[in-house]
Formats: C-alpha cells, structure tokens, sequence
C-alpha cells in the first residue's frame, strides 16, 4: 500500500484528504449518507482522475464516484475505501454556438449549468435541483422540466470523456465506441467515470411556472383529471404532482401540482394550464412567467440521523386509472408516505427503446413515494410501505434508479430489465471486468 500511495501522490495534483484531516468530516459524507473512507480524492484534471482509479484498483479499496452526492442509497462514500469527489471539475463552456453544444465538467452541478447557460439564452431539461450533480442524473435518466418537450437529460447528450477501470480516457459518441456510449446513457455508474459531457443544449425563453393547490378531499379527481389532460397536453408542459405531505397535514395536506410550461406566450401557456385549474377548488396559484434556471430549487440537506427511504416505479398508460387509485387511498390514509407523480412521455416516448440504457421509455407516469425520520421511525414504516407497494405491483413496473434508497438485487432488476442489463453486462466486461466501479445499482461483468 505505501508503495501504491507514494505513487498516488507523485501523480496526482489535487486534494488527498484522509481521516484527521481538517476538512475531512465533511468531505467523508455525501448529502444523504455519512461514511468513513480512507481517502477522499479531489482531481483537478483528467490526469488526477487516471490517477485516482489506477491507486484505487492496485490498492484493492472499495471506490465510489461523487458528483453533486444526492444518491438516495448514499453511493458517493463508502467505509474503509476510496471516494473520488469530482466537484472541482465543474467547468460550462459553449463549444459551438450554432449547434448549441456545450461542454460540462462531470463535478459540475445542475445548479452551475443553469446560471452558466441563461446569459446565452439557452438550457438543459436537467431536473428540478439546484446541488444535484450533472453526473449522477444524466448517467441514470435526468426528469426535468421540459422533460415532455427535450426528453431526459441523457436523451441530450451527444458525447461524453470517460475513464474507464484500466485508468484511460476513452471517448464515447455514436461515432466512437457506440456502445459505450449506449452504456452510459442509463448504466449510471457502471463503465467508467464521466469526467466531461457534451450536451446538445436548447434556446429558451422565460418558463411560466408555479403551483396550482387543491384541497385533500379532491385528490382522487383532481389526480384523475391531471392525468388525463398531461396525455393530450402540449409537450410544452411538464407536471408533478405531490399530496400526503407530512410536514403539510399528512391525509390534510393540499395536493399541489407543479407546472412548467416552455414558452413566454401567456395565451398559449393559459391554453394548456386552465385546464388543470378547472379540475376542482383552487385554493393557492402562483404560476407565473419565471426565468428557466430559477425553476430549480436550493436541494434540502437532513440534519444528521434522518433516513430518507425513497421508492419509485413507472406507470404506463393502461395502468393509470388504477394505480392512481391506489394512491389516493393510500394519501388519505394515516401514516402515508409523502408521495409525488411526474408526467413523463412525449420526447421521451419517441427515443426506441433500445437506443439507450434507460429502459421504460413506454411509461406516461412516475411514481415516488418518500418515508423520512429518524433510523428507528423509518424502519417501524417499512412494514406498511410494503404494503402499499404490494397494492401498485399489478399497476406498475420498473424503477426509476435516481429514486431509489435501496440497490437490492431486486432493485437491479427493475431498474435493468433483462435484455438492457444482458447488454450492459456486456459493455461492462470490456471496460470493467474487475468490478471496480461496483458502487451503483450494479451490473456484473459476464
């Protein structure tokens, strides 16, 4: 080991932090997870992150990859092991600006973009998270915003630089390793590390944004309603939906639907949002026309023992009826999770199905349910979360990898169905047949 450090240290130019340091607790935990490893690495450039692989591999320690670090299943530290903090490779430059291509650092977070693209008029569909990584949701999806209308965040991008287990840079697009390229348009971390994408960005104007509140007694039509109109909706408009808040009442709390609609024209903008505001009582509404980077909110950090256990899956078209069914009884109910349903389709619908890693192109809607509290609470919860899951099982299907507290085999599983992970495992022997990069919803090399 101690010749495999001074090696590390000879070739790598950023920060080493190791246990005692002065940084050192806060550069230990991700956002959701606290952890105890034995070096934290800060690379400064793609040399660093060779380096930092190569010292992980021959030093046989556990290795985790960090960009904004809001894995749910705390993916980004680790025990005992290596953790590599992307953050200081955060660089937004515009490479060619009649194309709209951008390069982005893979520590860079969505937060960064937005600011570094609204001078210039233009945006990535990028979730709704100012701290979240680039990384961590473009390797596993990206639901933004315009998502109906640009489809995800990985549906942008045209290329990305990745360094895989044998500490090399390799260049990833349609044209050059196809099928590395397919692999991390949906395989999160599992062949490499991506230390800088190229996104195909878009122009945009001003976004009108905001919440439309109903009361609790309306939630089963007002869900219905919802659903039905996002299915004809322009793909202008993007929508969630959130109810069962416990912070808001619990079965009392309104149900609040998100809306983003893409365009400044406030007739059309009213052509396709009225119709959710007939759907019952509006008790609150404050959409209004919002720069595009302000529709990302500052992420939330728990203070220090909360637990977040965090479930999704997809809903396609047949099943909505029923599924949100299930959930209104469910949000009515005592002890309810807080649950969320995203809108998906449109762009994201039209990519086949086989183009990338992600797989449930087919769903119209996303659900998320959310238990928080203290370790004892949530795992006094998870008894009845179960069974609300086994309620949705007939109506639902896969899972959403950005949304998960959990990386079961099971998990794997539904977020891999078997003929995308046969071809991710694939990818995988070539580029990581040791296993390094295991610290995901992992697929093992055949």
């Amino acid at each position: 080991m101690s010749s495999t450090l001074e090696t590390l240290r000879r070739d790598f130019g950023g920060d080493i932090i190791e246990p005692g340091a002065a940084d050192y607790e806060s550069a230990s935990r991700s956002v959701l997870a606290s952890g105890s490893p034995a070096y934290v690495l800060r690379p400064k450039s793609a040399g660093d992150v060779r380096a930092s692989v190569r010292f992980a591999a021959n030093a046989g320690l556990a290795l985790s990859v960090r960009g904004g670090g809001h894995a749910f299943a705390g993916f980004g530290t680790n025990d005992g092991g290596v953790v590599i903090d992307l953050s200081l490779l955060a660089n937004v430059e515009i490479i060619d600006r009649e194309r709209h291509l951008v390069r982005i650092g893979g520590g860079a977070t969505w937060g960064q973009v937005a600011a570094a693209l609204a001078p210039h008029g233009l945006a990535i569909s990028s979730g709704d998270t100012k701290s979240v990584g680039v990384g961590g949701l473009t390797l596993s999806g990206g639901i933004g915003w315009k998502v109906r209308k640009y489809g995800l965040a990985l549906d942008n991008v045209v290329a990305a630089d990745v360094v895989t287990a044998g500490g090399e840079v390799v260049r990833a697009s349609a044209e050059e390793n196809p099928e590395l390229f397919w692999a991390i348009r949906g395989g999160g971390g599992n062949v490499g590390i991506v230390i800088a994408f190229e996104f195909a960005a878009h122009p945009t104007t001003d976004v009108f944004y905001g919440k439309i509140v109903f009361p609790a007694s309306e939630a089963a039509t007002v869900l219905q309603g919802w659903a039905d109109h996002l299915r004809t909706a322009p793909e202008e408009l993007t929508s969630i939906v959130s109810f069962a808040n416990p912070f808001a009442g619990g079965p009392e709390a309104p149900v609040e639907i998100q809306v983003a609609f893409d365009g400044d024209d406030p007739e059309l903008a009213a052509a396709a949002i009225d119709p959710i505001r007939r759907l019952g009582t509006v008790v609150d509404d404050d959409v209004a026309l919002t720069p595009y980077a302000d529709t990302l909110v500052d992420g939330a950090v728990p203070p220090p023992g909360i637990r977040l256990l965090t479930r999704s899956a997809f809903v396609d078209k047949e099943s909505v009826p029923a599924a949100l069914r299930v959930l209104a009884e469910v949000g009515a109910s005592q002890g309810s999770p807080f649950i969320a349903v995203r809108s998906v389709g449109g762009a994201v619908s039209r990519v086949p199905d086989d183009a990338t890693a992600y797989a449930h192109r087919r769903a119209e809607l996303m659900i998320v349910t959310t238990t928080l509290g203290p370790q004892p609470v949530v795992e006094a919860a998870r008894p009845a979360l179960a069974a609300i899951w086994e309620r949705l099982a007939p109506h639902v299907n896969g899972a959403y990898a950005n949304f998960l507290a959990s990386a079961t085999d099971e998990d794997v599983a539904a977020v891999y169905p078997a003929q995308t992970y046969e071809r991710l495992a694939a990818v995988k022997r070539q580029y990581d047949p040791g296993n390094l990069f295991a610290g995901n919803h992992n697929v093992r090399p055949r």
